[in-house]
């Protein structure tokens, strides 16, 4: 299953780089106290992709424009999705529809890495963090 989502990570990021551009997601590391830190991979008007580290967790917010798809790359989480949670660990693949409320809580004592694709282009202005949880 990893390797399928290893595949489908490879093709879209050769879609979005530079033929001469290759990722290799293993490598990408990165050392740090930052609760969530972000690199950016690739990009164009179509579509970007990001690695993520999250140390404790993100917290609840939607895309009002943006698709994303996550890849959970290493560690384990417990992921609101919508009006549903359920445990996330490496070789999920998570789709994320626009508007939808989504958080992750990591629930090991090591962060989590996640290969994030958000379409179309992600310029940073259309994540909407929720102020107090929804109203049922």
């Amino acid at each position: 299953m990893l390797n399928n989502i290893a595949l489908l990570a490879a093709i879209f990021l050769a879609f979005c780089a530079k033929a001469q551009d290759v990722y290799k997601l293993s490598e990408i590391r990165y050392e740090g106290d930052l609760p969530v830190k972000v690199q950016p991979i690739a990009s164009d008007s179509l579509a970007s992709s990001f690695i993520i580290w999250i140390s404790s967790e993100v917290k609840a917010h939607f895309h009002a424009e943006h698709t994303e798809y996550v890849v959970v790359l290493e560690g384990s989480g417990e992921m609101i999705l919508g009006d549903s949670s359920r445990t996330v660990k490496p070789g999920d693949l998570i789709y994320i529809p626009s508007e939808t409320l989504h958080s992750v809580q990591v629930n090991a004592d090591t962060q989590m890495k996640v290969l994030s694709i958000q379409s179309p282009e992600f310029k940073g202005k259309d994540r909407i963090f929720l102020r107090r949880p929804p109203q049922k």
